[in-house]
């Protein structure tokens, strides 16, 4: 099992907003969470991640346990995040942005190279873009320039938080495509998103998420026929 999060429980102030989730993230799989606004979900990713601590429980990454370690030392291990907002440096321009995904890699020039092409490959459109600052491209254009930066780490899992969020229907679809190309190549996903829709068809295994509690979890295509995720969640 590349990932295991067990019963954990974390805190925003003093309120506690993870009440015992435990997951899973098999090798080369695609698992995601799904719920309402405030269920929880984005506090669990950034839990696996390190920038929140859980008061209880344990993540384990392979044969490490992760959820004491600062991030840097968490992104060496295999992780990457792919964060809410995209949280772009807008001044800087899109080779730039890449080149600082890869500030744990001791890559040589050559390599660095290789890897921006390996991004480009998913997303060509990049390539056209890549002397223009982060800040002028379009919404569509910036998400992909987001999950580019975090690929740039290497990432064995790769976090991914709302990545569909303000986006047309027909980049939808793009980034949908790209996360099973990516996950095509190896990587493993722990998708976050409301659009069920979309998390849902791109995952193998899924769990919701309901007040900070996993109240139902299984096989993601199975869970699209259940009547009350449909109801909830899909729009009947």
């Amino acid at each position: 099992m590349l990932l295991r999060v067990k019963d954990i429980r974390v805190f925003y102030g003093g309120s506690e907003v993870v009440h015992g989730v435990s997951l899973q993230v098999p090798e080369k799989a695609i698992v995601s969470i799904i719920g309402a606004n405030g269920a929880g979900k984005s506090t669990v990713l950034r839990t696996v991640f390190g920038l929140k601590v859980p008061t209880k429980g344990e993540i384990w990454f392979r044969d490490n346990r992760i959820d004491l370690l600062p991030v840097h030392k968490i992104v060496r291990m295999g992780v990457a995040l792919v964060p809410e907002g995209k949280r772009l440096f807008h001044h800087m321009t899109v080779l730039e942005n890449l080149r600082l995904g890869a500030y744990t890699k001791k890559n040589s020039s050559k390599e660095m190279l290789h890897d921006i092409e390996g991004t480009f490959a998913y997303f060509p459109k990049l390539r056209e873009r890549r002397g223009q600052k982060a800040g002028t491209l379009s919404g569509g254009e910036q998400q992909m320039l987001s999950i580019g930066r975090s690929l740039m780490a290497k990432p064995k899992l790769l976090l991914m938080d709302e990545p569909s969020l303000g986006l047309a229907p027909l980049m939808v679809g793009q980034i949908a495509q790209a996360i099973l190309d990516i996950n095509g190549e190896g990587v493993s996903i722990l998708l976050v998103e409301q659009n069920a829709l979309l998390a849902l068809k791109v995952a193998q295994e899924a769990y919701v998420l309901e007040n900070g509690v996993v109240i139902l979890q299984g096989n993601a295509k199975e869970m699209v026929k259940i009547e009350n995720v449909r109801r909830a969640y899909l729009g009947g």
